[in-house]
C-alpha cells in the first residue's frame, strides 16, 4: 500500500463493507466464540488474511500468571506465520464491547509490524452487534514503530 493510498480511520456500517472485509469479520466472531478468558471474561477474536486471501483466527488465551497469556492477533499470527506465511494484507479484530471499539495492544501492533514489509495494514474493529465497524491500519495505529536495522 503506498502514501497515496493512506488509510486514515474511519468509522463505517458494517453493511457496506465489501464481502471479503465482511468474510474477514465473520471469522473473527467465529473465532471469539472459542476464547479462553477465565480471569478477564473479555473474550476477543481475530482473523488474519493473507495476500492469496487465506484466513487465519485467533482468540485470546489467559493464563493465571498474566504474562503468559496470548492475545487475539498474536494467536492468529502465530498460526499464518507456522503455516509458512510471513505477510498479511488485512486484520479484523472483535471484542465484547458495545460501547467502544477493541484495537489491538501495542504489543500485537508491533508484532503484526513485523510481518507487513513496510507496508501499511488495514485493520477493521468491529463490535459484537457488527452494525458499526473501525477502519483503520497498522501505521495509522503505530506511527513510529520499532524497525530493526543491522
Amino acid at each position: 500500500m503506498g502514501d497515496s493510498e493512506k488509510i486514515t480511520t474511519t468509522t463505517v456500517e458494517f453493511k457496506t463493507l465489501g464481502k471479503d472485509v465482511q468474510e474477514l469479520i465473520d471469522a473473527a466472531i467465529e473465532a471469539r466464540k472459542k476464547s479462553y478468558c477465565p480471569y478477564s471474561n473479555f473474550a476477543v477474536g481475530a482473523a488474519i488474511r493473507t495476500p492469496c486471501g487465506r484466513i487465519f483466527t485467533g482468540c485470546n488465551i489467559e493464563s493465571s500468571t498474566h504474562t503468559p497469556s496470548i492475545c487475539a492477533e498474536r494467536t492468529a499470527a502465530a498460526k499464518a506465520i507456522s503455516e509458512g506465511f510471513r505477510k498479511f494484507s488485512a486484520v479484523a479484530v472483535i471484542g465484547q464491547q458495545e460501547k467502544t471499539f477493541t484495537t489491538p495492544c501495542g504489543v500485537c501492533r508491533q508484532f503484526l509490524s513485523e510481518f507487513s514489509d513496510n507496508e501499511d495494514i488495514p485493520i477493521f474493529v468491529a463490535k459484537p452487534a457488527r452494525i458499526t465497524v473501525m477502519v483503520t491500519s497498522l501505521f495509522e495505529l503505530l506511527p513510529h514503530r520499532f524497525i530493526w536495522s543491522s
